[in-house]
């Protein structure tokens, strides 16, 4: 199931990756190495379909605050202002 994302996402439409709130360095650089370089590959694939792409490739260094801050960049806020709802919602869809 997909989560709803809002109307924040349409700022993002053709950002870097690096260029998007709260996504650093390391993490741009882990998400290229899977592949995804722009705002739209990752609103494409999602927070949790990306999430398990790092999960594989980088086991030992993605966490769930990666999780957060992929869906936050997507909105355009700081990953600590994921309503709970959102993250139990994000939750739910890593787990099926």
């Amino acid at each position: 199931m997909a989560v709803a994302i809002g109307d924040s996402l349409r700022q993002t439409i053709g950002m870097k990756i690096s260029d998007m709130k709260g996504l650093g360095p390391k993490s741009s650089e882990r998400l290229a190495a899977v592949g995804i370089e722009t705002s739209e590959q990752l609103e494409e694939l999602g927070a949790v379909g990306t999430y398990r792409l790092l999960q594989d490739a980088f086991p030992d260094w993605v966490s769930l605050n990666m999780l957060w801050g992929m869906q936050a960049a997507l909105m355009e806020i700081d990953w600590r202002q994921l309503p709970e709802e959102l993250k139990d919602q994000l939750l739910t869809d890593l787990e099926s």
